[in-house]
């Protein structure tokens, strides 16, 4: 994980010292290439010692540490964005349609990439596994993550396997009060923090289903919910934190759930879904 996208999913769960120097990266990390850590702590009004502690969260020794990596990533990034490094940066009012164009294309092309990178192949291995061998899958995810829910419920009933989306708390609830040894819950939440995906996990595993959890934020209370945990790696800003990125990394997910599943029992799976796209070829063709 970059060291950007390290100090976004931990960002929360800082103290309010710490927080004030994750913001002031967050919203410029040039700031770390351009003041001596002494700067930095009387910028943010927290002291270097707190400053020392940050790094140390990103599994670095101290700010010199710091300093190098994020010049190397940033260096890194804006070669991948050529001769514009506003690219990847938030949007701005003075944006033309053009520089908003590239912006999003970079925050999304970098998300897949790092939520590639990061991601365990044991656990999405595991997760396939339990689906394979579920009698029913159940998903749920609260806003922009319910449409992530949807896309893995429709694409796991195409291939014949048994699968229910909820949009509502309580019936999603329901479901997962009557799940038992053998199902698995999935429940999709960018923060990790979504009451109600929390809950639903909770109950889920409290009736004997594996639990599943999709979320940018590895210590989350939806990751420490579940059983298994695949992780996102994103960047939200001011615009992008309106679920653009984030549900990309997350619909990138659910396919690699859904190839994995689908890998397992290859040939049934080619004919379903021949049968399933054959099925509403009627509703394709002028009559």
């Amino acid at each position: 994980m970059s060291i950007q996208s390290n100090i976004q999913s931990k960002a929360a769960s800082y103290p309010p010292s710490m927080r004030r120097v994750a913001d002031a990266i967050r919203a410029n990390p040039q700031v770390v290439l351009d003041r001596t850590i002494s700067e930095l702590a009387r910028m943010c009004e927290t002291s270097e010692t707190s400053v020392v502690r940050f790094c140390r969260t990103l599994g670095l020794p101290g700010y010199v540490q710091l300093r190098l990596a994020l010049a190397t990533e940033l260096g890194r990034e804006t070669a991948q964005r050529g001769a514009d490094e506003g690219h990847g940066a938030d949007i701005t009012p003075s944006d033309d349609t053009a520089d908003m164009i590239a912006k999003i294309a970079f925050s999304e092309r970098l998300c897949l990439e790092e939520t590639a990178a990061g991601l365990d192949a044991a656990v999405l291995e595991a997760v396939v596994g339990a689906i394979d061998a579920a009698g029913r899958t159940t998903v749920y995810g609260v806003g922009a993550s319910g449409w992530s829910a949807a896309d893995l419920q429709r694409k796991l009933m195409r291939i014949g396997r048994v699968a229910f989306a909820f949009g509502d708390a309580h019936d999603a609830m329901v479901a997962a009060s009557i799940g038992g040894a053998g199902d698995v819950a999935v429940a999709f939440s960018h923060s990790g923090a979504t009451r109600e995906a929390v809950e639903f996990l909770r109950a889920a595993s409290a009736h004997g289903s594996t639990t599943v959890a999709v979320t940018n934020i590895s210590d989350s209370a939806l990751a420490e919910a579940a059983d298994l945990t695949l992780l996102t790696v994103v960047r939200e800003t001011t615009f992008r934190s309106g679920a653009m990125a984030s549900r990309i990394a997350q619909l990138m997910l659910v396919d690699c759930v859904f190839v994995g599943v689908a890998q397992r029992r290859y040939e049934p799976t080619v004919e379903l879904l021949r049968t399933t796209y054959d099925s509403v070829a009627p509703l394709r063709e002028d009559r």
